[in-house]
């Protein structure tokens, strides 16, 4: 039987690009992972992107809760690397660490796991979520888990995100010849490193692929894209694709969090406001990007290109 690579979360904004890179891999000869069979955990193996994964060489669909995975399903199917992507709701420190238990007992070599902005892995960050990162991290630098191989990505805030009401207010200027306000979480005028989901997934793979794992033992990568942008900057895109100035700007908005915060967790989901202070402190830019990413695989996808790419979407 083959060995194992799972992916958790494989049909997620990173997942994608982990197994499509990865199964890239397992079809160039001398690579260390061409031996190896990849299993793409999802929730819904009838769905678009689980459908497409599925096409694609060595990969097999797992339709499974990932906390139903235990660890001698993990033994019995011969499973030695794994991705992880978990969720950022509250409960997300009690599930993930639950599983890499699971995956120190069920002999698992090399967790790769996608955590969040450098600048926010801290104890006392005032975002709750953050904080779930730093205490998986914690737990997994003690010597419990001395023997299985970890390595956490730390990414910088998802092009996606950042450029989504960009995107609609150009689509439906196309429509319509009329303009909404342009709601920005960025600031005016400070550069941040945002970086493309599947320039992470691309790079997570890479580090799986590797034929010298310890290299990346107990590793914390900062990831950035390749050029920082400012609200400004995306602005400067808007008007470029609709020809005219952007008539309503509002910088630094959050007010949706506002009217999504609903429930007891009220206030863990208002506290997500203190996540892009950093940002607009100007400590989430290119030059934080740690020095061994351009040696492993160096981002590519610049803000324009993603723009482009989700107006073609």
């Amino acid at each position: 039987m083959a060995p194992i690579i799972l992916i958790v979360g494989a049909t997620g904004n990173t997942g994608r690009s982990v197994v499509s890179t990865l199964s890239d891999f397992t079809q160039t000869p001398n690579n260390h992972v061409a031996s190896y069979h990849l299993i793409a955990q999802t929730r819904s193996a009838s769905s678009d992107a689980a459908k497409q994964l599925a096409s694609l060489p060595n990969v097999s669909i797992l339709e499974k809760n990932w906390l139903e995975i235990t660890s001698d399903w993990l033994r019995k199917n011969e499973v030695t690397k794994v991705f992880i992507a978990s969720h950022t709701g509250p409960t997300a420190f009690s599930e993930e660490s639950h599983f890499h238990v699971v995956a120190l007992n069920g002999g698992v070599k090399h967790i790769v796991r996608i955590s969040t902005t450098a600048a926010n892995v801290r104890p006392d960050f005032r975002a709750y979520y953050p904080r779930t990162h730093w205490a998986i991290e914690t737990m997994l630098d003690t010597k419990e888990f001395k023997g299985m191989m970890w390595t956490s990505l730390q990414p910088n805030v998802f092009t996606s995100m950042v450029l989504a009401n960009a995107v609609t207010l150009v689509k439906e200027y196309r429509k319509t010849g009329k303009q909404q306000p342009l709601s920005l979480i960025s600031s005016k005028d400070v550069g941040v490193g945002i970086i493309d989901p599947n320039d992470v997934g691309a790079f997570a793979a890479y580090v799986l692929a590797s034929d010298n794992p310890e290299t990346h033992n107990r590793k914390r990568y900062v990831l950035n894209g390749p050029e920082d942008i400012s609200g400004q900057g995306i602005v400067d895109l808007v008007e470029k694709e609709i020809g005219a100035k952007v008539e309503n700007v509002i910088y630094k908005d959050l007010s949706w969090l506002d009217r999504t915060a609903q429930g007891p967790q009220k206030v863990l989901t208002l506290s997500i406001k203190h996540a892009v202070e950093t940002s607009w402190e100007g400590k989430c830019g290119t030059d934080t990007t740690s020095k061994e990413v351009f040696g492993i695989r160096a981002p590519k996808i610049t803000p324009a290109q993603a723009f482009k790419e989700y107006l073609e979407g």
